[in-house]
């Protein structure tokens, strides 16, 4: 083993835990979640901040998006391609921005879910907001910088950004074991909540409210639920209800239309073609009869999705139905999480805008502070001209005197006049007692003659007197935090008076929506589902015709009412329902739905092992067995509840239900474990047990040995099973008694 080396022995645990968390944190801070401060998720701040550094301004030529990604990439994100060009389109939707921070050219994908161009094909500039209020005073040192994955480069560890851009753009993000959902909001409102927080820093939630209403969506929409804003706003997290607007347009011949012009934020992208999906379906399933046609008339003028109607038909009751039964309304669901002091945090909507003002301080300090520098030094260079120039031709004679600029600096400097040449004693006298500060030296010598003309020397005084106004009003503004924020409150109020728009999204209390569910006319349909849990439902005519295909292709086929239920047991010992109505009805050919998508059945951790109507169950008595051995009967009627999810029997540890099946009088039941034991008992002699019960013990099991199969046998009838490659006929089975070993058949 090498000197150098060493092994260090731990847990694996522990150095998988570690490393998990370490990994955790990663994605949090450095990739999913925006910062409070600049609401910016670094793969944002790094490509704006390119743009900046290559020049893209917004009175610049366009650059081509490949130049700006390649650089991002190359500089300062080392992640791919794809998620920086992703984040730079998402900056130039403005039906996903509040505000868009960049101005693109060419195909930056549409409302509808249409993908941008490839990279090569796309160009891009900064917009002029982003420019004053989300990059300006990059070089007045306002922020820290960092430098990048490769330490060539530097880059801003946060943007100074001038507005709460947390909540005007929103953010979206899944990080690990946590996720971020903020709305966006109308610049003009956040800014005066910004305004109002300054003037009285212990305002609260529902005061603040009164500048920042709730959201403010691109897309427009109504937010049903204004009171229930209160308590998003001060805890963080919560669901907003939108609705899209709808417009009852008079068609002839009394045949109205409905007129979609605004949608829910969260039916952007593919959501609007699943919009029309469920309109038709609503027709194909006969839910509606009053819709006659549906069509997209979308452009980029804004959303038109009209829907027309027989004649005769209630547009109000329609509107009804599509909130109800569509994404026409639909929830934002709020987790307002951010990062804030090197932490994920979730904050209401002070916080966040009490984080922000405490960072305008500090870039304010920060900025005045270097501009102060700047002046300070300004002054200084200024008064050593202005005193230069009373004594210029002193200067003249120790320049004329010296071998070397060092020699006539140490003169202007320190008065050391020892290797100088002067015409008179009188003027080394003079010179002697100069003390010129370094910066002050330096400008002199580097001063042209020019600069001695009258008028130059007017100009240099009135300059002198505008630098001793600047450093005063500095001064001014860095020793009264009053005037800083007068200061910061003047460039919000020239922002908003350049970029605020008119809120887009109404906000009022929304009446429940109360649909009327029409009488359905009931009849006998076939309930199909596949081995992969695909349901549906067909006419009774239909399977018929396809009875054979029908029992072959299907796992389980049931005749019931199209007004009944469907119990979905499992071998978990729970019991889904599932509403006939719920299932695709239609063409023996169609694939059916996933019983996941229509119940709380989850085919990850359960498997269904048994199905049956909730009109089958009433009058019978079914039969339950788990692996252990327990058995018990419970009645049909148990089953009829109201919940989606109900437990269908009690389990021991590590126990689960392998057979559940119809009790029929005189049959004999026969259990047969994994290591061939095999015990034939009558039915009679299981108890019947409510469905909160664990059962009774059916056969007593050898150690490590479980019940694999349960089999089923009426009177005269037989049936024999494989065993090791031979048949072995139940039927000839001798009857025992419950709760014994049974007789073991190899």
């Amino acid at each position: 083993m090498n000197e150098t080396e060493q092994i260090i022995r731990t847990e694996y645990s522990d150095l998988m835990q570690k490393s998990y968390i370490d990994y955790a944190m990663s994605v949090i801070v450095a990739r999913a979640l925006p910062d409070v401060r600049d609401g910016l998720k670094p793969v944002q701040r790094r490509t704006l901040y390119d743009m900046y550094e290559l020049g893209t301004r917004y009175d610049k030529p366009y650059r081509k998006c490949a130049r700006i990604v390649g650089d991002t990439m190359g500089k300062y994100h080392p992640h791919g391609d794809s998620s920086i060009y992703g984040a730079l389109v998402v900056l130039a939707q403005d039906f996903k921005m509040g505000i868009p921070l960049v101005d693109g050219h060419g195909n930056f994908g549409s409302i509808e879910g249409d993908g941008a161009a490839a990279m090569r094909y796309t160009e891009a500039r900064l917009q002029k907001i982003t420019q004053e209020a989300y990059l300006a005073d990059l070089d007045k040192d306002v922020v820290d910088f960092g430098p990048n994955f490769d330490e060539t480069e530097k880059e801003p560890l946060v943007l100074p950004v001038k507005v709460p851009n947390l909540l005007v753009n929103g953010a979206e993000g899944i990080a690990v074991g946590m996720a971020t959902s903020i709305p966006t909001h109308n610049l003009g409102e956040v800014i005066e909540g910004v305004k109002a927080y300054m003037k009285n820093p212990d305002i609260n939630t529902e005061q603040m409210m009164k500048y920042i209403p709730g959201p403010d969506f691109p897309t427009g929409g109504i937010v049903v639920n204004k009171d229930e804003l209160v308590k998003i706003y001060s805890t963080g997290t919560g669901k907003i209800k939108i609705r899209g607007k709808v417009e009852i347009e008079q068609g002839k011949g009394g045949k109205d239309k409905i007129i979609i012009t605004e949608i829910p934020y969260t039916m952007i992208g593919a959501n609007i073609g699943k919009f029309l999906n469920d309109v038709y379906n609503l027709v194909e399933t006969r839910k509606t009869t009053d819709i006659t046609d549906i069509s997209n008339q979308s452009s980029k003028e804004g959303i038109r999705i009209v829907i027309e109607l027989k004649r005769g038909a209630d547009p109000e009751k329609l509107c009804n139905l599509l909130y109800k039964k569509t994404r026409l309304e639909d929830t934002f669901g709020v987790n307002m999480l951010a990062v804030a002091e090197g932490k994920p945090e979730t904050m209401g909507l002070v916080p966040i805008i009490r984080h922000h003002v405490n960072f305008q301080y500090q870039l304010a300090t920060r900025k005045y502070n270097t501009l102060l520098t700047k002046e300070l030094e300004k002054k200084e260079v200024q008064e050593g001209l202005i005193k230069a120039c009373d004594v210029i031709d002193l200067i003249i004679e120790i320049l004329r005197g010296s071998r070397n600029v060092k020699e006539a600096k140490a003169c202007l400097v320190t008065g050391d006049t020892g290797n100088i040449k002067f015409k008179s004693e009188k003027s080394r006298r003079q010179a002697a007692k100069l003390s010129f500060t370094e910066r002050q030296a330096s400008a002199i010598l580097e001063m042209r003659l020019y600069k001695l003309i009258g008028l130059e020397i007017e100009a240099l005084m009135k300059e002198h007197e505008e630098t001793l106004k600047h450093i005063a009003e500095y001064e001014k503004i860095l020793g009264d935090r009053g005037v800083m924020a007068k200061v910061i409150i003047k460039e919000l109020d020239a922002i908003k008076k350049a970029y605020a728009m008119p809120r887009k999204t109404l906000i009022e209390n929304g009446k429940e929506i109360v649909l009327e569910e029409p009488e359905m006319e009931e009849m006998d349909v076939v309930f199909l589902m596949d081995r992969f849990g695909y349901a549906r439902t067909i006419d009774v005519t239909t399977y018929e015709r396809n009875k054979e295909a029908a029992d072959g292709e299907n796992k389980y086929v049931i005749t019931c009412k199209n007004t009944d239920k469907i119990g979905i047991f499992t071998n978990e010992g729970q019991m889904h329902l599932l509403k006939v109505t719920d299932l695709p009805y239609g063409k023996f050919r169609d694939k059916g739905q996933p019983i996941d998508n229509i119940s709380n059945y989850d085919s990850s951790r359960e498997t269904v092992i048994f199905v049956a109507s909730l009109e089958q169950m009433k009058n019978e008595k079914m039969i339950f067995a788990t692996k252990t051995g327990m058995l018990k009967l419970v009645a049909g009627e148990e089953f009829h509840v109201s919940k989606r999810t109900t437990a269908a029997t009690k389990l021991n540890d590590n126990d689960q239900v392998i057979r559940i099946a119809f009790y029929e009088e005189g049959e004999h039941v026969i259990m047969q474990s994994q290591k061939g034991m095999f015990l034939r008992i009558e039915a009679d002699t299981i108890p019947e047990k409510k469905k909160g019960a664990v059962g009774v013990r059916g056969i007593r099991l050898g150690t490590e040995d479980l019940l694999e199969e349960v089999h089923f046998l009426l009177p005269g009838e037989s049936k024999t099973v494989k065993l090791k490659g031979k048949d072995l006929e139940l039927n000839r089975l001798k009857v025992g008694n419950r709760d014994t070993k049974g007789v073991k058949h190899t």
